[in-house]
């Protein structure tokens, strides 16, 4: 009887106690239920991939948007750059506009090559985006004009008189304009109705 229980119930080395057959005591696992581990072990393996991947995808969507507001940032500084660079050679260029200017205003433009060359360059420069302004009867602009005289109560100012142009490149102002101011006349109609309506009042 003990060697049949001995044979049954194996002793454990170690320990020097009996136990059980390898394999009683335990519930064994059909086909079936092997299945379905497997396929439970597959759907936890589909599902962390999934979560890899939408995390790989999140991740490459941010290094994209970084990426192109990037390619934004540098293209925008380029650009300023390049306007910037424009502008400073043109407005080197304004005191030659200036003396071209008095050699018009006596006459030495008139005719000739030197009058060709002239319009070529404030062709060019115009072509550029440069801009002239400053026109008597304009309206006073402190962010375009220099006043350095004035007349009457400054209530509506206008430019009186121009001393020297200003000018634009693009919304950059390169050189303001150095203006008289006055102020706003009223316009008079032309057949003096006004000045016969003030006299009949007298």
């Amino acid at each position: 009887m003990t060697s049949d229980n001995t044979e049954n119930n194996p002793v454990d080395p170690e320990t020097g106690a009996q136990g059980e057959a390898a394999g009683e005591g335990r519930p064994s696992l059909d086909s079936e239920d092997t299945g379905v581990v497997q396929e439970a072990e597959v759907i936890v393996e589909e599902a962390s991939a999934a979560d890899q991947l939408a995390e790989r995808t999140a991740d490459l969507q941010r290094l994209q948007a970084e990426y192109t507001n990037y390619r934004r940032r540098v293209d925008r500084d380029k650009q300023a750059n390049i306007e910037t660079a424009k502008a400073s050679v043109v407005g080197a260029l304004v005191p030659i506009l200036d003396d071209l200017d008095r050699a018009r205003s006596h006459g030495d433009l008139v005719e000739g090559p030197l009058r060709a060359v002239a319009d070529k360059l404030n062709d060019t420069l115009t072509g550029l985006g440069l801009t002239v302004f400053g026109v008597e009867g304009d309206a006073f602009d402190p962010e375009l004009h220099e006043a350095v005289q004035h007349e009457g109560e400054g209530s509506d100012p206008v430019l009186s008189v121009v001393m020297r142009k200003g000018y634009k490149f693009g919304d950059r102002v390169l050189r303001h304009a150095m203006v008289g101011v006055a102020d706003r006349v009223g316009e008079q109609p032309a057949d003096g109705s006004a000045a016969g309506a003030e006299e009949e009042s007298k």
